[in-house]
């Protein structure tokens, strides 16, 4: 009788053994899972981020690039679908980024809503607080894409949508097809495995 092979073995903490994230939808609502999941992943190693969200929570986009960074996790990038808002940080954290034409990224100035009754004192305060985060989310922005500040802030100020060919050609990513075999293949095209 022959018998089937045995199950390859997976081992999270082998940095050799390339891995797959996907940060998806809105980061206030996963943040723990995908925090969770940053933090699983062996130090210094390498894999692939897949991303197709809309953002959340500017500090939850900040700790994810955060991970990422401090972490020495070595991350591809991909802009499946979209990648907005605070789902920006964690893209321009990854050590190469990768967007297909029909990827689009929005740049925005910082939100702010509350349901809460909220004193004005406190109002004032939370819109004191804003401005300094959305200056230095948009420095923060610049320093991770190696971009000069006046080109983010000329996106984000009304806000702009940015197709996968403009991020590429802007420099921020390199494009990859859907219709050009996997991944790993094209990736390896531009000698970045």
């Amino acid at each position: 009788m022959k018998r089937s092979p045995a199950p390859q073995r997976f081992d999270r903490d082998d940095p050799s053994v390339p891995w797959e994230v996907a940060i998806a939808g809105d980061l206030t609502d996963k943040q723990n899972d995908l925090l969770d999941r940053l933090l699983e992943l062996p130090h210094g190693s390498r894999g692939t981020i897949y991303f197709d969200s809309c953002g959340g929570s500017a500090y939850v986009g900040i700790s994810l690039a955060g991970i990422i960074r401090l972490r020495g996790l070595r991350a591809a990038g991909v802009v499946l679908g979209e990648c907005s808002s605070a789902a920006l940080l964690p893209f321009a954290a990854c050590t190469l980024r990768f967007v297909t034409p029909h990827s689009y990224l929005f740049f925005h100035p910082v939100r702010w809503s509350s349901e809460e009754n909220v004193r004005i004192e406190e109002a004032a305060e939370w819109t004191r607080h804003f401005g300094v985060l959305e200056d230095e989310m948009d420095r923060l922005l610049a320093k991770l894409f190696d971009m000069p500040l006046e080109t983010i802030n000329s996106w984000t100020r009304p806000g702009r949508f940015l197709s996968g060919t403009e991020i590429a050609k802007a420099g921020l990513a390199r494009m990859v097809d859907l219709f050009s075999g996997d991944l790993k293949t094209q990736i390896a095209a531009f000698g970045a495995v």
